[in-house]
C-alpha cells in the first residue's frame, strides 16, 4: 500500500471514530480554524461538517457576535495550560435557537512539542447534568444508602455490594463478591434466586416483595425478613437490551414483621381462650370442660397434648422423696398409638423427664430432639409419639397444689417452643387445672 493509501485509510478511520462518538467534538488548528466536526456536533447545533470545517472560530454563525471573542479566547487558551479546561457557553443552532453547552477542551501538541491546536468535546448542559446525576446516584447508593443494594450478575453472584448490604450479610464488601448465594444464606436461597431469575427473564415485579432468609454470619445464622425491590439491568450500548444482571434493593423489616406476627398470634390465642371458656361453660361435667379447653388450645399451637395427673395432689411443703406417680388422664387427639392409655397405671417416666422437671420446678420446661428432627428413639424414651420433635411441659396448679402436668408436642415441620408459647401454655394449664380440681371434688 502506498503512503497516500495509508494516509487515506487513517483519515477514514479517524472520521469513523469521530462520527461514532456519543459526545460532540470539534477541533481547531493553532490559528483557530475548525479542522474536525463530528455527527453529534451536527445533531446538537444543526451545522454539518461541510458547513463548519474551514471556518475560523464560531464568530458569525455558531455564537453571538458579542460573545464570539470571549469564547474564542477561552477555547484557544487551552493550548497554553496543561490538562483539560471546562467551560459553559451559549451557542447558536442553525435554525437560530440557543443551546447551553458544557465544553472540555485541551491543547494538541505538534510533532515538535509546540501547540498545534485544540480539541473541544461538548454536550448539552442538561444532558451532562443528567449523566452527573446518574453517576452521583450510583455512588450514593453504593456508599450512603439506607437500603441494602446488591448488583447480581447473570450467574446470580454478587458483583457490587454497598456498605449497608455488607452489614446485613455480616461480612466485608469485597468478601461477598462472586460467591454463590447459597454460601451467604442458609434458608431462603431458592426463593431469592427464583425472584432474580424471574426478573432476568420477565422484568421487575410491579411491587416490592418480602422474603424471609437466614443469613450466615460470624455470629451464627440469623433469621431476617427483607423487603426487596428488583431492577433488571440492561446495557445502554447494545441495539437490543442485553441483560447485565439484576439490581437488588432491600430493607430489613424483621422487627416490624415480627411485631405484627406476635400481635396477630396474641390476638388469636386470646380469642381461642375466650371461645374455650364459652364452650367449657356449657359443659355440666368439669372433666369434659377440661377436655374442651385442651382441644381449643391445640389449634395453631401444637399437634398433640397430654394430661398426666398425680395419684395424690401434693403441696410443695409436704412433697415426699422419690419420683412422683403420674397417671395418664387424657390425650388429645385421643387414640395415639404406642402411648399409655388413661387409667390407674402410672406412666413409666424416667428420672429427668421434662414432665417430672416441670413438677419439680413448678413451672414450664421446653425440650427438642437433636437438630429439631423427629427421632423415634428420642420420643419413645420419653413416652411421646414417634413424630414428636419439640415438647413443652408445664405444671397443673390449683389452690396451691400440684395436680399433674400438661404436655404439648410439635412435629419437626414446626419451630421449637419459645417463651411466649410457655406463657400461653401456662394460661391454658391454669384453666384446665381449675376444671380438674373441680372434677376431683
Amino acid at each position: 500500500m502506498t503512503a497516500s493509501g495509508r494516509s487515506e485509510t487513517t483519515d477514514d478511520l479517524l472520521a469513523a471514530l469521530l462520527d461514532g462518538m456519543d459526545a460532540a467534538l470539534c477541533a481547531f488548528d493553532s490559528d483557530g480554524v475548525i479542522t474536525h466536526w463530528n455527527r453529534e456536533a451536527e445533531r446538537i447545533l444543526g451545522w454539518s461538517a461541510a458547513e463548519a470545517v474551514g471556518r475560523k472560530g464560531f464568530d458569525g454563525w455558531a455564537v453571538r457576535a458579542a460573545d464570539a471573542q470571549d469564547v474564542q479566547d477561552r477555547l484557544m487558551a487551552a493550548q497554553q495550560v496543561p490538562g483539560r479546561q471546562v467551560h459553559e457557553f451559549a451557542l447558536l443552532t442553525k435554525d437560530g435557537g440557543r443551546v447551553l453547552v458544557r465544553t472540555q477542551s485541551a491543547g494538541v501538541p505538534g510533532a515538535d512539542g509546540k501547540p498545534a491546536g485544540v480539541y473541544c468535546a461538548f454536550s448539552e448542559v442538561h444532558a451532562q447534568i443528567d449523566l452527573e446525576r446518574s453517576i452521583a446516584l450510583s455512588e450514593a447508593l453504593m456508599e450512603d444508602a439506607s437500603w441494602g443494594v446488591v448488583i447480581v450478575d447473570v450467574d446470580l453472584r454478587p458483583a457490587v455490594v454497598n456498605a449497608h448490604a455488607a452489614r446485613a450479610f455480616g461480612s466485608g464488601r469485597t468478601t461477598l463478591l462472586g460467591r454463590p448465594l447459597g454460601e451467604l444464606l442458609a434458608q431462603g436461597v431458592e426463593e431469592l434466586e427464583g425472584a432474580l431469575q424471574h426478573v432476568l427473564a420477565e422484568g421487575a415485579p410491579p411491587a416490592p416483595v418480602e422474603l424471609w432468609v437466614s443469613v450466615r454470619g460470624p455470629e451464627g445464622v440469623r433469621r431476617r425478613c427483607w423487603r426487596c425491590g428488583f431492577l433488571r439491568l440492561a446495557s445502554p450500548l447494545a441495539e437490543e437490551p442485553v441483560p447485565l444482571g439484576v439490581g437488588l434493593l432491600f430493607q430489613d423489616v424483621t422487627e416490624a414483621r415480627q411485631a405484627q406476627m406476635d400481635t396477630a398470634q396474641l390476638r388469636f390465642r386470646s380469642h381461642q381462650l375466650y371461645r374455650a371458656g364459652r364452650a367449657a361453660a356449657e359443659c355440666e361435667d368439669p372433666a369434659e370442660a377440661a377436655a374442651v379447653r385442651l382441644e381449643f388450645a391445640l389449634a395453631g399451637f401444637a399437634e398433640h397434648a397430654l394430661i398426666d395427673v398425680l395419684d395424690v395432689p401434693v403441696r410443695e411443703s409436704v412433697r415426699e422423696p422419690g419420683l412422683p406417680r403420674l397417671l395418664r388422664w387424657a390425650a388429645s387427639p385421643p387414640g395415639l398409638a404406642g402411648l399409655p392409655e388413661p387409667g390407674a397405671i402410672p406412666v413409666p417416666y424416667e428420672p429427668g423427664h421434662p414432665a417430672l422437671q416441670a413438677l419439680d420446678r413448678t413451672g414450664s420446661v421446653r425440650s427438642s430432639a437433636p437438630r429439631g428432627v423427629a427421632d423415634g428413639a428420642w420420643a419413645g424414651a420419653r413416652r411421646w409419639p414417634e413424630g414428636a420433635a419439640h415438647a413443652l411441659c408445664t405444671v397443673l396448679r390449683s389452690r396451691g397444689r400440684s395436680l399433674g402436668t400438661l404436655t404439648f408436642l410439635r412435629g419437626p415441620s414446626r419451630a421449637a417452643f419459645e417463651r411466649a408459647d410457655a406463657a400461653y401454655a401456662e394460661e391454658v394449664a391454669a384453666r384446665v387445672a381449675a376444671d380438674l380440681d373441680l372434677a376431683g371434688r
